[in-house]
Parts: structure tokens; sequence; C-alpha cells
């Protein structure tokens, strides 16, 4: 049997409370003791090891059923119009819960931002290859900056799953009334420096998207402080991800 102190030694020699760590001593020896017990749920044989975490084992995601959710998320989005190149898989761990045990709505902002990163990469790697890329990523030269976000939360999200997050770049509300009777995306004025992107998160548990939000980015030279023009070939590369990313509906 286990005996902790509480006498007088056991107390802080400059102050007359008791150590503050004796509960968590409690707490250690009886976990010991459950780990010792074969009866126990948490007994480990001696020479063995406890799991690397509470994450479900490898196979949860590479099934056959896992791999046909995976594939029909990426259906799903390309048939909406998201850009595969933005295409982000997020697995669900335990610690993303919160107190009302669903997914916390800060974590969908990081989600959202991991698919944004890896799409500007895409556009980076478009404009200028690989350096162009590395450029943008450490904020050297002209690159994106997000400035706003708003988010949709429609479904909550629980451990386990695995989310598909994507974006598509749109110029955003029209820029001037002249503009609605424009029957041609073409023919539509683009703002130089900011531009829309739309993004979603797919659930593979769920089958279906669970979160939608919109985003402004704006082109910022970061020798200069200042946003900025991005230059012609920024702007067409941009706009020929629109005019090939965006449904028809959404400019007839």
């Amino acid at each position: 049997m286990h005996v902790v102190n509480l006498s007088p030694a056991s107390r802080h020699p400059h102050t007359s409370r008791e150590v503050d760590d004796i509960p968590d001593v409690i707490k250690k020896i009886s976990l010991q003791d459950a780990f010792r017990d074969p009866s126990s749920p948490f007994h480990l044989p001696p020479g063995t090891q406890g799991p690397a975490s509470p994450d479900p084992p490898a196979e949860f995601l590479h099934t056959e059923a896992q791999e046909t959710r995976a594939e029909h998320a990426r259906t799903k989005m390309l048939e909406l119009g998201y850009d595969p190149s933005s295409f982000w898989e997020q697995r669900i761990v335990w610690g993303d819960h919160d107190a009302f045990q669903h997914v916390n709505n800060v974590r969908y902002v990081r989600f959202l931002e991991s698919s944004r990163i890896e799409w500007m990469v895409s556009l980076g790697k478009e404009i200028g290859g690989a350096s162009r890329a590395d450029d943008m990523l450490a904020g050297r030269g002209i690159s994106l900056i997000l400035k706003t976000i708003s988010i949709d939360y429609k479904r909550p999200v629980v451990y386990p799953d695995m989310l598909l997050i994507a974006h598509k770049p749109h110029p955003g509300p029209l820029v001037s009334t002249s503009d609605v009777h424009k029957t041609e995306f073409g023919q539509r004025r683009f703002p130089k420096t900011h531009f829309h992107l739309m993004g979603a998160i797919y659930s593979y548990a769920q089958r279906r998207i669970v979160t939608e939000c919109d985003e402004v980015l704006v082109w910022y030279d970061y020798e200069k402080l200042a946003k900025c023009d991005p230059g012609e070939e920024a702007t067409v590369a941009l706009q020929r991800r629109m005019f090939l990313t965006q449904e028809p509906s959404a400019y007839e």
C-alpha cells in the first residue's frame, strides 16, 4: 500500500500550505497501480508499451470505404468548381474537440488556412515557378495576405473524421451597377489589388459540406509595405483560374 506523507515535513518550508503537487502524486500512484493490475483495462504487461496516441489505428484511414469516401469528396468538390490545387485533407483528432464535444470553431480557420496556402503556392508556381512560390511564402516582394474571412458553420464535426478542404477564386461583388447588364464574365471589371476566395470543408463521415467561407485576399508589396497591383502576369493567371473554377450560373 502506498502512503502519502501529509505531516508538517511535507509542507513548503516558507509557507503554511501543503505542497501543491500532492494531488498529482496521488493520481500518478493510482495510474501506476492501474498499469500493474492485470484486471485493469489500462494494464501494460512488463516489457510492453502503450499506444503512441489516442488516435484511431491507421487502418481507419486506409480502408476501402475510406478511399471511396475520399474519391466521392474530390468528385463533389470538382463538380462545384473548386480548384484541385487547393485540396487539403485534414485528419480530425480528439484534441480538436472543445468542451461541447465537437471540433472547436477556431480549428476551422487553421484548416482553411492550410488549403489556402496550398492554393497560393500553386498560383505562385504558375506565375513564376518554384522560386516565385517560395518568395510568396516567405513574404519577399509581392505576395498575398488575408484581409477578411467570413465562415458559415453548417454542421458540427466530431472525432473521428477526415475532412477535404478546398478553395476557388471569384471576383466578389459587382464593382458597379453597370456590371449587372454585362452578360459575359470576361467583360467584368476586376479590382486590381484584391479578390475573393470561396472555401468549403467536406466531411468524409457525413458525406457533405459542413462549413463554407468567403475570404478577401490582398496583393501586398512587402518592400513598400502597401497593397499593390501585382502586374499583368499575376492578374491574367488569377483570372484564368476564375474562368476555370467558376460555375457557369455564377456569371450568366
